[in-house]
């Protein structure tokens, strides 16, 4: 087929990883516009004639071909996926001031400390990191301050070559010394320091700076994921300095070296960031800067980014919203989607009563009927997947028949609520016994996923009533223990099990568990998972580990994985959506096109 090039969809299809490849005319581009366009030709027709996906184009007839490598199951699907669309690459150009909505404001500035997307959001422009994941390229990890590393042979030391002559944003030059000082606060905070990921790098014995531009992490014992670790978007690089001082400073200031520099924060309104003239990376950034506008109300987002009031706004979108404005706004809007490292779970609080009894908590999860709640909720959010801690369709997962024999994941629903109302009943819980669920905006899908759990657990004799609170006062109920159940979000960087599985382990070993709990077996099985080195041993361990959480101890466990699903202005160049909100939000390469 000479003349022909092919265009690579990569994301997973559904529940299982499938490629989508089109081969498209070589100089033509393929579009998105709520049908597959080829060069502006609507496509009438597509059908699977001798083995092959065919589609006719309803304005010339000619047939283009569709090869699946991975069986999609419905012509819906394939119409709606999402495909990536190429185009005559166009220079970048500089200049302009991005706007974009965030459903809210950070609980505080520092990113060592928080776990919600609203503060890498507004915050991660102002921040290097020593590494980070390649948009380009997930999950491949490349260099951000960190120019060069090397690993030692027993994988137990880590040394990374520092870009020379980077500035903070008050002039100062970074050193080694100021990334080692991050580290130590992230991996051994000060009393009174709240590091939600301490326990990701719990590998780490000690990490020094032996020189101006070097620094080395030496490792207690190997771990496949620790350079994948170090690029987490949350460990912005600090000034030494003033983490000596204070080391609780960052919760209420900014001092950085990315790409932008703090302006302003108008409480309740905006965020500000201006261009840093002196940036390390030599050309960028393009924007001259950028403003986060705070609108928590769903419907004046998407009437924000209608309007072109802002650009986008990078959390998610809803299937409705997205076909809402694909139609209004036709091709001056994009759109972006890919399955998302996220999830809503139910957590307890384990020392009130009767939550303390894993009777109780196991009867709640057996309510849930996951496989047909997600059919209906997947049309109106953006929680769309079954799955168990980790993300359906990674390397450690729970496949779809291992998960079904797992409590509340069961097939058949009768059969689950029946064993709920035993398990209610042996522990001593009356009919219509009732409790609070604690909650948080945004209503997407916080609330969405709220209603439909109050409704489940009616079904098994149980009258729920959510309480909300606002997001930073949600999380410190949870870190005081001033809550009964609770939804929380799981959102993560990266799939690999050592990261989304420490929200599970003991509550005095893991910050980020609010589930007051103490587990030895759980610990053990972490640490013997995070240092196997054969993925099979690593799944095996990795099941276990997830059927105690969710089964046995029923501690904690997922609702349904989200889905997202980004809409940007057509004038908005240069970002690439990841499969994690967390990700790709320095702006670093954003543009925007004039023209």
């Amino acid at each position: 087929m000479s003349g022909w090039r092919k265009i690579r969809r990569a994301n997973p299809i559904e529940r299982n990883p499938a490629q989508l490849e089109i081969e498209e005319m070589e100089g033509k581009s393929l579009d998105w516009n709520g049908t597959f366009l080829i060069s502006s030709h609507r496509i009438s027709d597509i059908k699977l004639k001798e083995g092959r996906w065919r589609m006719r184009s309803g304005e010339d007839g000619k047939i283009y071909n569709l090869s699946m490598v991975a069986v999609i199951t419905t012509l819906t699907l394939l119409l709606s996926a999402w495909v990536a669309p190429t185009y005559a690459q166009k220079k970048p150009q500089y200049g302009g001031t991005m706007a974009f909505a965030v459903v809210m404001e950070p609980p505080t500035y520092d990113q060592h400390r928080e776990t919600t997307f609203t503060v890498t959001h507004s915050v991660a422009p102002h921040y290097s990191l020593l590494l980070k994941f390649d948009p380009e390229n997930y999950p491949k990890v490349v260099g951000d301050l960190a120019e060069s590393w090397t690993i030692s042979k027993d994988q137990k030391s880590y040394t990374f070559k520092i870009h020379e002559g980077v500035k903070f944003h008050d002039g100062s030059i970074l050193s080694s010394r100021d990334i080692k000082a991050t580290y130590e606060k992230i991996i051994f905070p000060a009393p009174g320091v709240i590091s939600v990921r301490k326990a990701l790098y719990s590998a780490v014995e000690k990490v020094e700076a032996p020189n101006d531009q070097t620094v080395v992490f030496r490792l207690k014992w190997p771990t496949a994921s620790f350079l994948d670790s170090l690029a987490s978007p949350f460990n912005a690089i600090y000034r030494g300095d003033i983490l000596a001082k204070d080391p609780r400073w960052y919760e209420k200031n900014i001092m950085g070296t990315g790409p932008f520099k703090f302006v302003e924060h108008v409480a309740g309104s905006h965020w500000v960031g201006k261009k840093n003239e002196d940036y390390f990376v030599k050309g960028l950034p393009y924007l001259d800067g950028y403003r986060a506008i705070y609108i928590p109300d769903t419907a004046a987002r998407v009437a924000a980014v209608r309007s072109g009031r802002v650009f986008s706004e990078f959390r998610r979108f809803t299937p409705s919203q997205r076909d809402d404005l694909v139609r209004a706004m036709g091709d001056k809007i994009q759109v972006q989607e890919i399955p998302l490292i996220s999830a809503q779970t139910v957590i307890f609080n384990c020392e009130k009563k009767p939550f303390d009894d894993p009777r109780v908590r196991r009867a709640l999860t057996l309510a849930l009927d996951r496989w047909e709640g997600s059919k209906a909720i997947s049309r109106i959010s953006t929680l769309k997947w079954v799955g168990g801690l980790l993300r359906p369709g990674a390397q450690f997962s729970l496949s779809d028949e291992e998960l079904s024999r797992v409590a509340g994941f069961w097939k058949d629903i009768k059969a689950s609520r029946m064993e709920a109302r035993r398990l209610l009943r042996e522990a001593g819980i009356p009919e219509g016994f009732s409790f609070e669920l604690a909650n948080r905006p945004p209503a997407m899908p916080f609330e969405t996923s709220a209603i439909w759990l109050i409704d489940q657990w009616r079904q098994i004799g149980l009258n729920v009533k959510q309480k909300l609170f606002e997001e930073g006062a949600h999380y410190n109920a949870l870190r005081a223990g001033n809550f009964e159940v609770s939804q929380h979000a799981i959102s993560e960087f990266m799939d690999d099990p050592d990261l989304p599985l420490i929200r599970f382990l003991s509550s005095d070993k893991s910050p980020g568990n609010f589930g007051r709990y103490k587990d030895p077996v759980l610990n053990d099985l972490y640490l013997r998972q995070s240092q196997a080195m054969d993925p099979k041993e690593r799944k095996r361990i990795c099941q276990q580990y997830q059927i105690r959480v969710m089964d046995e101890m029923a501690y904690a466990y997922p609702v349904l994985w989200n889905h997202r699903i980004i809409l940007h202005s057509a004038k908005m160049k240069g970002w690439k959506i990841m499969p994690s909100h967390y990700l790709n939000q320095d702006l670093t390469q954003v543009w925007l096109d004039k023209d």
